[in-house]
């Protein structure tokens, strides 16, 4: 294992804590000298916030580690997905050095190399996509497929209820209490 695909191991295990409370799966870790010293995932759904990014948690995290906005030279975070604009502008901002993904975002244009190679902040970052890929993406789509399968289902008891019919295995049916 390399040493990228042990720090991305932790991004996925943030990840997967994440999922056990319901959220999507995406971690991030930022790591300096060689150690992890922040760590996030996903909690938009439990916070009901919009930057509740996993990137933007463990950025956070950090800075307050440091007692500074601005990182020291030498950190990398490594997140799960690509990150969208938003959590490329604060890596950015907090002067990551190296910023290492795993899966590369599908649906939408994340931006990542032009935010990283504009200089936009009198600063620039190295970007090392497809860490431990596979992995990442598996997460992924787990989750999305679970999720739609969930709602397809709620679709369907919901129109067997309106219907008057019941699914099998409702309680009036098989005898319990409900």
């Amino acid at each position: 294992m390399t040493r990228e695909e042990k720090f991305m191991q932790a991004a996925i295990g943030c990840a997967k804590r994440g999922l056990k409370q319901g959220e999507v799966p995406i971690g991030a870790v930022i790591v300096y000298e060689d150690k992890v010293v922040a760590r996030g995932y996903n909690r938009r759904a439990k916070l009901q916030l919009a930057s509740a990014h996993a990137e933007m948690m463990a950025i956070d995290r950090a800075c307050k580690k440091f007692s500074s906005w601005r990182l020291p030279e030498g950190c990398e975070l490594y997140v799960t997905l690509e990150p969208c604009p938003m959590c490329m502008g604060a890596a950015l901002n907090a002067r990551i050095d190296k910023l290492f993904f795993g899966a590369y975002e599908q649906k939408g244009r994340s931006l990542t190399n032009e935010l990283a190679q504009a200089n936009l902040l009198n600063h620039t970052l190295e970007i090392q996509g497809g860490v431990a890929e596979k992995k990442c993406s598996a997460l992924l789509t787990d989750f999305f497929s679970s999720m739609r399968r969930r709602t397809k289902e709620e679709k369907e008891r919901r129109k067997l209820s309106e219907e008057g019919k019941f699914p099998e295995n409702n309680s009036e049916e098989s005898g319990g209490n409900g």
